[in-house]
């Protein structure tokens, strides 16, 4: 697969089997990215640190501090894209993982191309934040993009990385009608990623971040058979 990452692009491997460890490490330098290494949760917050990775890839499965326990330590400090590694694929393990913070759950025994096409496409969606606007305002809500901060009915909000981009989404599209796959290419960077039916359920979370409980008095509406659209009050 051909890319334009470069090996000023650096990811970070957590797992504590060095035979995974090095698939992945050979996957990711086959994209051209830098390389570093992790057996075990601790070791891999002090890694965040040092070496300022881009991209984790992260294994649930560790003694000690497993990866849930090591995500929940990542997001108090850094937004950056992690894509969770494991022997069991259970879907209400994908959906904690996702609502936890995680950007993309993949399962083992993978396939090295899947994994590829999915770093190379979290990562090209991550370049494409880096083009958005300072701050959005409107009446009810207040997005300070560098910070990471949003403010909804003069509320300061806790937002996971997945409900960020997507509230980034709609904002960045208002009075526009933004369709189910949009919205998985924009949000997760693959149109595989989740069902498209399963869009209807992280909006709903959303919602509920900003304090609606109900379709018909939120600003983000359904249009239905199509998708979404923010419309501010």
């Amino acid at each position: 697969m051909t890319t334009s990452l470069q090996s000023t692009t650096r990811a970070l491997v957590v797992d504590d089997e060095t035979d995974i460890r090095g698939l992945v490490r050979d996957v990711l330098e086959g994209e051209g990215l830098a390389v570093c290494e992790a057996s075990d949760g601790r070791t891999a917050l002090r890694a965040l640190h040092e070496e300022r990775p881009d991209l984790i890839i992260l294994d649930i499965m560790m003694p000690d501090l497993d990866g849930w326990a090591t995500l929940e330590r990542i997001r108090d400090v850094s937004d950056v894209p992690v894509i969770m590694l494991t022997a069991r694929s259970l879907e209400w393990e994908r959906a904690r993982g996702l609502r936890a913070g995680a950007d993309d759950y993949l399962g083992k025994p993978f396939s090295p191309i899947e994994l590829a096409a999915r770093v190379v496409a979290l990562l090209r969606r991550a370049h494409r934040e880096d083009d958005r606007p300072t701050v959005y305002s409107d009446d009810f809500l207040h997005i300070d993009f560098a910070a990471r901060e949003v403010t909804a009915g003069g509320e300061i909000i806790s937002l996971t990385p997945l409900e960020f981009r997507m509230l980034s989404v709609f904002v960045q599209n208002v009075g526009r009608a933004v369709g189910k796959e949009e919205m998985l290419e924009s949000v997760w960077g693959r149109r595989d990623a989740v069902f498209p039916e399963q869009v209807k359920l992280y909006v709903g979370y959303l919602r509920r971040k900003l304090g609606f409980r109900a379709d018909e008095t939120s600003p983000i509406e359904t249009i239905r058979g199509f998708g979404y659209m923010y419309r501010p009050s």
